[in-house]
């Protein structure tokens, strides 16, 4: 039995205690004839995944209606049609349905329920649809909403201004830390508008920059270790992207859905969604998205063990990056850095074997400026190729590098990086390796 999180967060919307609905449920079956006496007990029956007998999901609505002034579906409070077996994360049907699902998550992410935290991540035709629904019709006609509060620029404003700051808190303290806080923010701001009032041209918009949001809480989760998480937060993100009609956003998302596929080692899965990515998204694809998109293709293929689709994609790669203009990239793909499409290209040709051409990448990468968490990304893998060419010495060094920059980072996907150099460096052993391990011990000593 599932907790009924759509009621939970519709009862928080309208202000209601669980007393106050049991007694309200009451008052209005009375009217209709029903001797009931609900106490708050049977409400939290009801949010632990209980269905109320006869006409009492009926009730619920009419009197949640009251309190918020709109209707109130039995969807809207979980006890509809359930969700179909192919669509777990509720990224299908209505827009407004999806928008009250999608609330109803980042309400039970802020309050940390255990049942999503530890949900692992779908995989088949339930990872594939989203992906699928996103690429085909029908699109939304319209995405105008006529809720109390008026949406304004200035409010999409404001969710553009928290996704870069989010970004950049995320890029240097890592997505543990981050996470609790983006995940507040979308339920405080983010929420409200989208349930407010908005017309079709500001609502894209509102998408739009909810969908950005609502990514890199995924990219947090993912970081997190929270991989069924993460991905409801994706397909998410991809669902707004629709609404909002652009195409190049969505790109983006089905990226991070790439690079999770990719840490899952579901490589031919990898493989597609890159595919429908650079399909889908056509002219809205910039250079940098499709540097990336291409770069994590030529990983998947690697890993395969198909060493010729792995080279064509790589000069791919390297090509999209070549056209990459700043001034004309969205936002969102500010993560394609100098350097990123070499340490991608480098774990490629690693996979490859190819270990003189992934330690020029690789240095390549590490001589080019970076942010904080990719610095210490380029500098595992060259640790890791100067391990492979029996360079323990040098790799000791870079690992010292390595563990520094990490500092102040709450990453579990940084501390698999900082792990597997550690055993790597005992491994292979050198006059450096007791430093480099006191350092990485010192780092992985600290919990998060």
């Amino acid at each position: 039995m599932q907790p009924n999180t759509l009621l939970d967060a519709i009862l928080d919307e309208a202000g209601v205690s669980h007393a106050g609905l049991a007694a309200h449920v009451n008052q209005a079956g009375k009217a209709r004839g029903l001797a009931l006496r609900y106490e708050h007990t049977a409400v939290a029956r009801w949010l632990k995944g209980q269905r109320p007998r006869g006409q009492v999901p009926d009730l619920i609505c009419e009197v949640l209606a009251g309190r918020l002034h709109r209707s109130v579906t039995l969807d809207d409070i979980g006890l509809g049609v359930p969700p179909n077996a192919t669509d777990p994360h509720g990224a299908g049907g209505t827009l407004s349905g999806f928008v009250e699902r999608a609330t109803a998550l980042w309400r039970s992410d802020e309050q940390q329920r255990p049942h999503l935290l530890g949900a692992p991540a779908v995989t088949g035709t339930p990872a594939v649809m989203p992906v699928w629904e996103w690429e085909n019709p029908p699109e939304d006609v319209d995405v105008s909403r006529g809720g109390r509060h008026r949406v304004s620029m200035t409010d999409i404003d404001m969710l553009r201004s928290a996704r870069a700051h989010y970004e950049q808190m995320y890029r240097k303290t890592g997505g543990i830390a981050t996470r609790a806080r983006i995940v507040g923010f979308l339920n405080a701001e983010a929420a409200p508008l989208l349930r407010g009032c908005y017309t079709d041209a500001t609502g894209r918009q509102l998408h739009r920059a909810t969908g950005g949001l609502v990514a890199v809480a995924g990219i947090c989760a993912y970081d997190s270790d929270a991989h069924g998480l993460a991905q409801r937060y994706f397909h998410q993100a991809l669902r707004l992207a629709k609404a909002s009609g652009d195409r190049g956003l969505g790109a983006y998302v089905i990226a991070l859905l790439v690079n999770q596929s990719l840490f899952m080692r579901e490589f031919r899965q990898a493989v597609a969604f890159a595919e429908a990515a650079l399909r889908a998204a056509g002219r809205h694809l910039t250079p940098a998205l499709a540097a990336d998109l291409y770069a994590m293709q030529a990983k998947a293929y690697a890993h395969l063990g198909d060493g010729g689709s792995a080279l064509s994609c790589i000069r791919r790669a390297e090509s999209a990056a070549e056209r990459i203009h700043r001034g004309q990239e969205p936002d969102e793909t500010g993560y394609v850095q100098p350097g990123l499409v070499n340490v991608q290209v480098a774990e490629a040709l690693l996979s490859l074997g190819d270990l003189t051409a992934a330690r020029e990448h690789s240095t390549a990468a590490v001589d080019t400026p970076a942010h904080d968490r990719g610095r210490v990304h380029r500098l595992a893998v060259l640790t890791q190729v100067e391990l492979r060419q029996g360079d323990a010495d040098k790799a000791a060094a870079t690992a010292v590098e390595m563990a520094e920059q990490a500092r102040g980072m709450e990453s579990r996907r940084l501390r698999d990086r900082l792990r597997a150099v550690r055993e790597h460096l005992v491994r292979n052993g050198c006059s450096g390796t007791a430093e480099a391990a006191a350092l990485i011990d010192g780092a992985l000593r600290v919990p998060l």
